[in-house]
């Protein structure tokens, strides 16, 4: 194992061992940590919060958070992933210290949070250096700007917290609102700000979109204090950055915007009755020319009096999908929206339906929200409010170090949405299997391709072994009976509403135990009466199971069992069963508790409780 200068391990790769470590993919993420100095970048920042002679770096508590956030966890605890692999993850704290270090940051957290937002810009402006011609700001202007999306969300708490309140939609919890960059059409968004607010924090609050995006702006390489960011900027918001603060501070900084636009019931009236001449073709997702949607601008037609000058509002019209709800004012069955921008007409990408088309992609950040909250803002776990925000940037760690290894590692496969689902799970962990010998090496799950392998056509170098999709088959073994004590009942799976019923392939159906009678010899002592107690409760059970999947009990139900006398030409060649003594045509048949007498034939008839 070679030891990096950062604080993860750099295990050998070795693909000719057989040894595999558990969650062994995310060397991928740990070397991106490295590559981009996002952890000599944070240890630095963080360095007021390390006490004297700690032991662990906050920096290192922190990402180590982050990956696990990553690979799947959603709490503190959940950090016990990464400790049981020091191999690949280093020294990782333990729970108390980790809860101790949320709560030393969190007693000064605004001082904290900045500390790490400067630790974040630095990371990213290393990694969209070497992104290169893949960076989100690769040759940006205002025909082809930076796009910045910003939205808001609800995250239920289901227990009384700090700052949770009632929300709009009738729950309770918070309403973060985030700031994400666009990577385009097919790839991911990076996280570049967010602010935790009670749930009852208002959609169209103009102070908290100003914080936001102010946030988001530092977060950008080409960001200088005192300068204004231009038109090679665009802000994406929905219909509640539809305000005159909001809408004014953009134009003074010469930022292009695409905000969502309200109509009233007169303008639509009018635009209803407005031939279908004026209209143009809209386009759908991917840039054709889309039958029933058609954009018309409408800025002629209402007064903008004390809107910021310059400012354009473009319609849409569109026949709804079937099944889709309308309300009473939608006039011809037809559904208008709108939205505002100050991007000039003329020159390529300009027209009315371009336009349109790039204020309809902000739906987007729906799917960063999705891949954010997969990575742990579903649940805030903590209690105090600067707990929490604590926690919600660490969420964004998470979220923007899957993102730059998808940009760094994936350069000519587009990356997927974001979440830990497609690049977490899917570029990261390998299932754990126990090693059979021991290797040179640490870790033999080279992470060379974004998904995992097929099982049909593995890729050389891992070890083939089930995914969570397709577990082991349970293997019931077969035991001998004990002679002594008899055989316990094996158990069978008891399906219910909530389980399926588990089924055996042939290979591992259970194999059916022989049933010794009682001899002449062992009527007396106590191994006679544990015997004859065993073979009255296997006859019983034979008698009262009544298993109902046909496929995994072929052979039921079993041959009636009816009061024979015992037979003289029963041989051991004619039965199956298995006895110590010498068989004997006179040997004394065994009772039941039913009182009925079986011959040794019949014994041999009833099949195992588990076949």
């Amino acid at each position: 194992m070679k030891k990096d200068t950062g604080v993860y391990p750099r295990p050998d790769i070795d693909t000719a061992g057989t040894q595999v470590v558990s969650h062994a993919g995310t060397v991928l993420l740990t070397e991106t940590i490295t590559r981009v100095g996002l952890d000599r970048a944070l240890s630095l920042a963080l360095t007021r919060w390390r006490p004297r002679l700690a032991v662990h770096d906050p920096a290192k508590v922190l990402l180590d958070l982050a990956l696990c956030l990553a690979v799947g966890g959603d709490c503190l605890a959940d950090v016990a992933v990464l400790r049981a692999e020091p191999r690949v993850f280093g020294l990782v704290a333990s729970d108390p210290t980790v809860s101790r270090t949320i709560d030393r940051l969190a007693r000064d957290a605004t001082a904290a949070l900045a500390a790490i937002d400067t630790a974040r810009a630095a990371a990213r402006a290393r990694a969209w250096t070497f992104a290169g011609d893949h960076a989100p700001d690769h040759r940006i202007d205002a025909g082809s700007p930076l796009v910045i999306d910003v939205d808001a969300t609800l995250v239920t708490a289901h227990s009384d917290k700090e700052g949770a309140a009632p929300t709009f939609k009738r729950g309770f919890g918070h309403h973060p609102l985030w700031a994400f960059v666009d990577h385009g059409a097919a790839g991911t968004g990076e996280p570049l700000a967010a602010l935790l607010r009670p749930g009852n924090a208002g959609s169209n609050t103009a102070a908290d979109h100003l914080t936001v995006i102010r946030a988001a702006l530092r977060q950008l390489p080409s960001y200088r204090a005192g300068h204004r960011p231009g038109r090679k900027i665009l802000v994406r918001v929905d219909g509640a950055g539809a305000t005159h603060e909001l809408l004014d501070w953009l134009h003074t900084q010469r930022l292009s915007y695409s905000v969502g636009f309200g109509l009233t019931q007169p303008l639509v009236d009018q635009l209803a009755a407005l031939p279908a001449g004026d209209w143009q073709t809209a386009y759908n997702a991917g840039g054709e020319p889309r039958p029933g949607a058609w954009v018309i601008e409408a800025t002629g037609l209402m007064s903008l009096t004390g809107w910021p000058a310059g400012m354009r509002v473009i319609v849409r019209k569109e026949r709804p999908h079937p099944g889709a709800q309308l309300r009473l004012t939608d006039p011809d069955g037809h559904r208008y929206t709108a939205f505002a921008t100050n991007t000039r007409p003329g020159g390529p990408g300009r027209q009315l339906a371009d336009l349109e088309l790039r204020h309809r992609r902000r739906a987007r950040a729906e799917d960063r929200i999705r891949a954010a909250k997969d990575t742990g803002l579903r649940n805030l776990p903590l209690h105090e409010l600067d707990q929490n925000r604590i926690w919600q940037a660490v969420v964004a760690l998470a979220c923007e170090i899957t993102a730059w290894t998808q940009l760094l590692a994936f350069t000519e496969h587009p990356p997927g949405g974001g979440n830990r689902n497609d690049s977490g799970y899917g570029s990261s962990p390998c299932p754990p299997t126990p090693p059979a010998t021991p290797a040179a090496s640490c870790c033999t799950c080279p992470p060379t391709h974004p998904g995992p392998a097929s099982p049909s056509t593995p890729s050389p170098g891992f070890a083939r072994s089930p995914s969570p999709a397709e577990p082991h088959p349970p293997v019931p073994t077969t035991q001998e009976p004990d002679r002594t004590r008899g055989t316990r009942r094996p158990e069978r799976p008891r399906p219910n509403c909530h389980t399926r019923r588990t089924e055996y392939p042939p290979q591992h159906r259970p194999a059916p135990m022989s049933i010794k009678p009682a001899s002449p010899h062992e009527r007396s002592g106590l191994a006679s009466r544990q015997q004859r107690r065993t073979q009255r409760w296997a006859t019983s059970l034979a008698r009262s199971i009544r298993p109902t999947n046909p496929r995994v009990w072929p052979n039921w139900p079993p041959p009636r069992l009816t009061p024979c006398k015992a037979s003289p030409q029963a041989t051991p060649s004619t039965s199956r069963m298995r006895s110590t003594s010498r068989p004997s045509a006179t040997s004394a048949p065994t009772s039941t508790s039913s009182g009925h007498r079986l011959s040794p034939s019949s014994l041999t008839d009833v099949p195992d409780a588990g076949q």
